[in-house]
This record gives structure tokens, sequence and C-alpha cells, in this order.
């Protein structure tokens, strides 16, 4: 390995992520997704008029999500 500065590029060698079942592509794909859930959510919650709308529409959100973790979770329960 030859000497660079920290932040130099590009990269000589490549780091171990210590990733050897990939948990690291996993959990990339997992925060990926959260990420674009949320965008969406954040995007339609942008798109309304007013601030009653925006809370309105917040509060349909939380519970369309708590009725489906119900829904899983009484399956789950179900399934065990």
């Amino acid at each position: 390995m030859t000497e660079r500065s920290p932040g130099q590029w590009p990269v000589d060698e490549p780091v171990d992520l210590g990733d050897d079942d990939g948990q690291y592509v996993q959990r990339a794909s997992e925060r990926a997704l959260h990420e674009m859930v949320l965008d969406s959510i954040r995007h339609d919650l942008e798109q309304q008029p007013s601030p009653l709308t925006v809370i309105t529409t917040a509060r349909t959100w939380c519970n369309r999500i708590t009725a489906a973790a119900d829904e899983i979770a009484q399956a789950k329960r179900k399934a065990a």
C-alpha cells in the first residue's frame, strides 16, 4: 500500500467491510427502500395546500401504517 493523505482518491486497495454473507448489501437495500417510502410520504405531505391538510394527511398515513402493522402482527401470531 502506498502512502496517501486521508480522503485521497482513488483507493488502491479494496476495503474489507466485514461482509462475508451479503449483510452489507442487504442493509443498504433495506435502507434505500426505507428512504424511498419516507420520500414518498414527504412528497404527498408537501403537495397538501394548507398546514391543516398536511397534519390531517400525516395522521391518515399514521393510521394506515398502524392498521397495516396490526394486520401483519395478527397474521404472524396465527402463523406461529
